[in-house]
């Protein structure tokens, strides 16, 4: 079983209007050291390996449905799953 840990954000040139917003919130808490916040998805995803590689069905996977590769940048890392 392998462990695939996706992390999707959005790309440089996209406003984050909910990152704006938490930075804002952050502010009115006195927290003026925060100069920028951006917003983005975490996904851990089990996957049980098949004749494919595990790297292109993640890629696959990303680019079909868990990233908007439109306005958003992946990127994800794949390790053995420890089972117990």
């Amino acid at each position: 079983m392998m462990k695939v840990k996706v992390h999707v954000t959005l790309r440089e040139s996209v406003l984050d209007p909910q990152g704006t917003a938490v930075k804002n919130s952050l502010h009115a808490m006195n927290y003026q050291e925060v100069q920028d916040v951006r917003i983005g998805k975490y996904l851990e995803l089990l996957i049980e390996p098949s004749d494919r590689p595990v790297e292109d069905v993640v890629k696959e996977m990303c680019e079909k449905l868990l990233a908007n590769t439109v306005i958003e940048n992946y990127e994800f890392e794949v390790e053995e799953a420890v089972t117990q």
